[in-house]
């Protein structure tokens, strides 16, 4: 797999449950080696989508490729790991026999298992003494953490994490972000589903909005959330506001209500309209501090995309 491939290609994605709707004339693609966040609200057709992507599902209508092949490959499910929502481990196994059954279906021999389960149950912060017992008796933040182990054995290239910090308290979710982007630098694909939307928002560099089936948004963050206007801050001065406004500036009164003092913004996003009011602004005296895009918060996004949908 190429630099320039994409991990999963979906076009014309449909999903019926009899009259009922679940995905609704889908195209979306995941570039190999990004960290994809897909966020909606509940009942967007989420899941469905996950479990088409797993080959677990069956589409209506559409095409889905998943490492340049069919989901239902044997061979790509091998390339994949997995963490689904509300997973349930085999009670009577310990830790170590569920990784161990999990690697061998991945076709690993014995000598990686041997290897790989300590390292990856002690890289997920399951205490070694809670390897061997059974997994029946752990708390729900344990079976977390043993099937992220589980999801990350035989160093798959496709990541699929359905609500993976579920159950983890924070401190937990900042070292499974650790491990997470640890994965993406080794070159790993990860397909995050998560209502957390701080989370998808400090993990993820690609997102997609699905609302009701159908696919409202779907790029790189940064483009996302972009809002077509700057956020500038000027080293204190005399009159400074009045010189900002005279520049072409607004005070920023959102910045300054969380404590960024001599915040102001520049409505539009052409590089060439900035650059003319920043000389405007040093011609007068000022000086530039910071200069960055303003962003809009996920859950903004989420609301508009959504609201746009409901749009005739």
């Amino acid at each position: 797999m190429t630099a320039t491939t994409f991990a999963i290609e979906v076009e014309g994605l449909r999903k019926n449950y009899g009259r009922v709707v679940a995905v609704d004339r889908v195209d979306l693609t995941v570039p190999a080696g990004s960290v994809f966040g897909l966020i909606g609200p509940n009942g967007a057709g989420k899941t469905t989508l996950v479990k088409i992507l797993l080959g677990v599902a069956w589409p209506t209508g559409g095409q889905v490729r998943v490492l340049g092949s069919r989901p239902a490959d044997p061979v790509v499910r091998r390339r994949i790991g997995y963490l689904p929502e509300r997973l349930q481990l085999p009670a009577a196994l310990t830790a170590v026999a569920f990784l161990r059954s999990v690697g061998r279906l991945k076709g690993l021999a014995r000598r990686a298992l041997d290897d790989q389960v300590p390292r990856l149950l002690t890289l997920v912060g399951l205490e070694e003494r809670a390897w061997a017992r059974r997994t029946g008796t752990f708390s729900k933040g344990m079976v977390q953490r043993t099937g992220l182990a589980a999801a990350l054995i035989g160093e798959p290239e496709l990541l699929v994490l359905d609500e993976p910090t579920d159950g983890i308290d924070p401190l937990g979710r900042a070292h499974m972000r650790e491990l997470l982007r640890a994965a993406g630098q080794r070159g790993a694909t990860i397909f995050l589903n998560s209502h957390l939307l701080n989370e998808t928002e400090r993990l993820c560099d690609h997102v997609a909005i699905l609302d009701r089936g159908r696919l409202r948004l779907s790029g790189p963050l940064d483009v996302v959330r972009a809002e077509r206007a700057f956020r500038v801050r000027f080293a204190t001065a005399s009159d400074l506001d009045q010189r900002a406004l005279d520049c072409g500036f607004d005070v920023d009164e959102e910045a300054r209500g969380r404590g960024l003092s001599e915040s102001f913004s520049f409505a539009g996003s052409e590089a060439a309209d900035l650059s003319a009011a920043l000389q405007r602004a040093l011609a007068a005296g000022l000086v530039v501090r910071e200069v960055l895009p303003k962003l809009k918060d996920l859950e903004t996004v989420l609301e508009e995309s959504v609201g746009a949908g409901d749009a005739p």
